[in-house]
């Protein structure tokens, strides 16, 4: 598919009817993938349209291509860019990066100031949110917001984050600061030079965190310590 023929905008209130089609397929990716994902229905789908805090991808048709949406958190200090979908028949077009640059455009537009942050198993994303200036972080540089929490709980992974104590999941995190970041051109080349350990080290935290959950938990209690707030790069992208 030539990715000149899709069209990567704001989605408005015209677009409500895509909804059910996104909200279909985010469940049925996650089910083929065998990983989690925060539920959403249609209107709250439709919800972000309204407000025009959203992406949508389509071709001149009108068929529907990708979708991707903005949520706010901690009144408004952290921002998530969520939800990255894109219909099957267009994967590996290169769409994803177009759809997430354009939601990371917005979001810096409408909330200059706020943490932008995402949760992701697959290492494509990571690739595309270092590409943009993003870095792994721990969750505890995350929003603590309640609501964003409990949105996890439609996840097939929850057991798991619970038994980490919101401490680390079978997701990276991922934050893009905009008081204290790295400049895209250092993180899209780590990323290119480390890709191999990253995938190694994904592989890895899955097994972990399986295994554990398959055995007692361990009368021991957990390794704590907050991360230092200086910029950190990767050394804690796996804080197991």
């Amino acid at each position: 598919m030539n990715n000149e023929e899709i069209i990567v905008r704001v989605a408005h209130s015209g677009d409500t009817h895509y909804a059910e089609t996104i909200t279909t397929e985010m469940e049925e990716s996650a089910k083929a993938r065998g990983t989690g994902i925060a539920k959403r229905s249609p209107a709250y789908i439709a919800q972000k349209m309204n407000e025009g805090k959203a992406v949508i991808a389509h071709l001149n048709d009108g068929t529907w291509v990708g979708f991707c949406y903005i949520e706010t958190w901690s009144h408004g200090a952290f921002v998530a860019n969520s939800g990255l979908i894109v219909a099957p028949a267009f994967r590996k077009s290169g769409v994803a990066k177009n759809i997430k640059k354009k939601i990371f455009d917005l979001s810096r537009t409408l909330f200059p100031e706020a943490k932008i942050f995402g949760l992701t198993t697959g290492l494509a994303v990571m690739k595309i949110n270092s590409d943009l200036g993003y870095e792994p972080v721990t969750y505890s540089e995350l929003t603590q917001d309640e609501e964003f929490w409990a949105g996890c709980k439609s996840c097939v992974n929850y057991d798991i984050l619970m038994s980490k104590e919101r401490k680390n999941c079978m997701c990276t995190a991922m934050l893009y600061d905009p008081a204290d970041h790295y400049e895209p051109e250092e993180t899209k080349q780590f990323f290119e030079e480390n890709k191999s350990g990253l995938e190694r080290l994904l592989r890895f935290k899955e097994w972990k965190f399986i295994k554990a959950l398959r055995k007692p938990p361990s009368p021991e209690g957990g390794q704590g310590g907050s991360p230092t707030k200086s910029k950190k790069f990767f050394s804690s992208l796996f804080h197991l």
